[in-house]
């Protein structure tokens, strides 16, 4: 990985919180953004799954990225993350089966554990054993994908020579993804050579994205790595974005929209009486750390390279569409993007794995 081309990859990201009480509106709104983003470079449009808040309005992101695999035919798709602790596994096997044949072979396959300790005891999972139980669904997952037929026996697993019928059309199966919001789990990310996304301060990310590159270099020749059929990985960083003519414009509508945005973010934590992100969600203190970038192109292209340079990640996802900005907004901040800003970082994109 030392000899990472230059320049920067960019894709989409979403959770499809909510804006309006009509919430066929919002999907239909949703896919006609990504009608538009498939004319331009965005590699991917990655989807969140959160269930019971208003954060996250497709709960099967399945069920969505069906949909957007018919109103596309260019731009990658994919859930980030499927919450493994709270699948079947073989229901799983083959919704992952079925969802990269209907897209083409364009799934990204994103997986994770689950952040929130309230969406997992809702489904009554332990958020102490969501680890153990998201490695071992994983594993069954990939087994499913690979063999005829699937045995696995595990703490909390058993499964005993189960028929394996669905294949995907990529092979072995599509790249896998992990996000991550600690440092601790990059290890295991880059010995298996997953796509990483995180969060936070670009400066912050610096060491982690080091960390990464040291793993995967020392165990890119392992065997039983579960990316090994991806070359190159993606080292992802997440932001909010709001693209405007002018800065003063973009500033003013995106702070109305983001406490929209936060309200929904917060919801599940303060219901609980858990405070632990009430002083996190300023927008001020967003635009200071450059989590959120809001401005016209000239400030944005400047925020992002600089987001590129301290963090040493090679892709960006943004997010466009959040809180209370309506359709016309996300798609004008989205259009700005790829027509001033894009321009300014692009190199030829990677093959998909």
């Amino acid at each position: 990985m030392d000899e990472l081309p230059g320049g920067v990859e960019f894709g989409l990201f979403d959770w499809i919180d909510r804006r309006d009480p009509d919430l066929g509106r919002t999907f239909e709104e949703r896919l006609r953004l990504l009608e538009y983003a498939d004319s331009t470079p965005f590699f991917c449009y990655h989807l969140a799954e959160h269930h019971a808040t208003p954060l996250g309005l497709a709960p099967s992101p399945a069920l969505f990225l069906s949909a957007a695999a018919q109103r596309t035919s260019r731009i990658r798709l994919g859930p980030l993350v499927y919450l493994l602790p709270l699948y079947n596994p073989l229901r799983l096997i083959e919704e992952v089966g079925m969802l990269d044949q209907l897209s083409g072979g364009r799934l990204e396959l994103g997986v994770g554990r689950g952040v929130s300790p309230y969406e997992l005891g809702y489904h009554h999972v332990d958020p102490a054993q969501s680890r153990e139980i998201f490695r071992e669904t994983l594993a069954v997952l990939c087994a499913g994908l690979t063999r005829e037929r699937l045995t696995f026996s595990g703490k909390h697993l058993r499964f005993d020579d189960v028929p394996m019928i669905l294949r995907t059309r990529q092979q072995p199966y599509p790249p896998l993804w992990y996000a991550t919001s600690t440092i601790d789990s990059i290890p295991w990310a880059a010995e298996h050579g997953l796509h990483l996304m995180r969060l936070g301060p670009a400066a912050a990310l610096a060491e982690g994205t080091a960390l990464y590159r040291r793993a995967w270099n020392e165990h890119g020749a392992d065997a039983g790595r579960l990316n090994a059929h991806v070359a190159t990985p993606r080292l992802g960083v997440n932001r909010q974005i709001y693209v405007a003519a002018s800065t003063e414009r973009a500033l003013e509508e995106a702070r109305a929209a983001h406490a929209h945005w936060w309200e929904s973010f917060d919801y599940l934590w303060r219901m609980h009486g858990d405070h632990a992100f009430a002083v996190r969600g300023g927008f001020d203190d967003g635009i200071n750390a450059e989590t959120l970038i809001v401005g016209s192109p000239e400030r944005v292209r400047e925020v992002i390279a600089r987001t590129v340079a301290q963090s040493g990640c090679s892709y960006v996802t943004l997010a466009f569409a959040w809180g209370s900005m309506s359709y016309e907004q996300s798609l004008n901040s989205m259009k700005l993007f790829a027509e001033e800003v894009m321009p300014a970082f692009r190199r030829p994109a990677l093959e998909p794995a």
